[in-house]
């Protein structure tokens, strides 16, 4: 008697090998873009070395905003540097998503890549003081400064993705038992489903 085997049985096996080949492609695809992107406030900083000298230039970069989506509606930035690398800076960029796109002289993409910046952190405005004056005195008087306001050191308590609770090692052990132990649960349910019926 002839058996063939049931490919269902062999679909947990097939995910578990590819989901890491899956993740190791999308970092290479990222490290292969051949730019780096940065911010540091409202400054735009893209770098690569992809491109090479064509005629004294090596290309220009544009910076997308929202809703754009050619390279000729960005703000456009030569690059400059030497054969080693080059780079291009956006200066007084607002707060956003923005994509980063650079062409090189001989045609070629060099890359391209989404950055986000931050709204600049502002202080807290100085408490000017105010002058009152009557008839015969004059008082100034200020506001009492605000004491700064410290940030969360554990995470925000609130919403998805936050929490301000430290698990210890033992709720982690508890928790990938049960995983582990709902995995191995399924697929020996579905292996014995898929097993002829005996009578």
């Amino acid at each position: 008697m002839r058996t063939t085997r049931d490919l269902r049985r062999s679909g947990l096996a097939t995910a578990a090998a590819v989901l890491p080949l899956a993740l190791a492609a999308a970092t290479a695809a990222a490290a292969a873009s051949g730019i780096s992107v940065s911010t540091s406030g409202s400054e735009v900083t893209v770098t690569t070395r992809a491109c090479r000298s064509v005629d004294g230039g090596f290309g220009s970069a544009s910076l997308l905003s929202a809703g754009q989506s050619d390279f000729s509606q960005g703000r456009q930035m030569s690059l400059s540097g030497t054969s080693a690398g080059q780079s291009a800076v956006w200066s007084g960029v607002g707060a956003g998503t923005y994509t980063v796109i650079v062409l090189c002289q001989d045609g070629q993409t060099a890359g391209t890549q989404a950055v986000r910046v931050s709204a600049p952190s502002t202080p807290p405005p100085s408490p000017s003081p105010s002058v009152a004056s009557t008839s015969s005195t004059t008082s100034a008087s200020a506001a009492p400064p605000l004491p700064p306001t410290a940030a969360p050191t554990r995470g925000v308590s609130a919403g998805l993705g936050g929490t301000a609770t430290d698990h210890s090692t033992a709720t982690t052990v508890v928790g990938g038992t049960l995983v582990t132990t709902a995995v191995v649960s399924t697929a020996w349910f579905l292996r014995r489903r898929s097993e002829p019926q005996r009578l």
